[in-house]
């Protein structure tokens, strides 16, 4: 079935990423930093993890 669809065009409902500025101490942004670190990731994908299951948390129990 696959070979009949157009997966370059395809997309997935909900996932389209939107940009959004936040300011953070300078205090923060060093944690964030040293535990993005420890963890061998970035500091964008440590703050989405973070965000991610503190919403799974509160949205899905």
């Amino acid at each position: 079935m696959t070979a009949m669809l157009d997966l370059n065009e395809a997309t997935r409902p909900g996932l389209k990423a939107k940009r959004v500025n936040v300011d953070f101490p300078d205090w923060m942004v060093q944690s964030l930093d040293r535990e993005a670190h420890r963890l061998g990731v970035t500091r964008q994908s440590l703050i989405k993890l973070w965000i991610a299951d503190r919403l799974d948390r509160q949205y899905l129990g």
